[in-house]
């Protein structure tokens, strides 16, 4: 027994270490949108059920093309991230960052996979904690921010009125 425990272990280790190597600082936010990607997959198919939604081979293929998609979008932020680095690089500038593109693009990701988790679990009737909806809106409105995403909104609002 103790020496299953130890293999587990090992492998476990081996495996993050692997990932570590390869993605860097992205390991824990890809780690993190791939298990919400699952986690929202999985709530869809049950609150299709609630929701009175037939569930067929068409919509499924198409929820895991969107998920795709999602890393896709990160993989845009990590060549935006070597454009960066290189530009920084050719033009003698010290870059402090190492993939805040992709960091920002998957944490958004993942906010947004939360509020779909948090929609698809009370559209199964679960009673939920008031704070957590607007906790998570909030945190993707920073991201958002930060990205100066908000800032981009706001021009294009200003462009439609005129």
């Amino acid at each position: 027994m103790k020496n299953d425990v130890t293999a587990v272990k090992a492998a476990v280790t081996g495996v993050f270490s692997v990932l570590t190597s390869v993605f860097g600082i992205l390991t824990i936010p890809i780690l993190l949108m791939v298990t919400c990607n699952v986690i929202d997959y999985i709530t869809g198919l049950f609150a299709a059920k609630y929701r009175n939604e037939n569930v067929n081979s068409y919509k499924g293929l198409r929820g895991i093309t969107k998920k795709v998609c999602m890393w896709l979008l990160v993989v845009v932020g990590f060549v935006i991230d070597q454009l960066l680095a290189y530009a920084a690089e050719v033009m003698g500038i010290a870059n402090p960052f190492t993939y805040l593109v992709a960091c920002i693009v998957a944490l958004w990701i993942i906010c947004n996979e939360i509020i779909s988790i948090l929609e698809n679990i009370a559209d199964i009737g679960v009673e939920m904690p008031g704070f957590l909806m607007p906790l998570i809106k909030n945190i993707r409105n920073q991201v958002e921010s930060v990205a100066g995403e908000n800032d981009l909104e706001d021009e294009k609002e200003g462009e439609e009125t005129l």
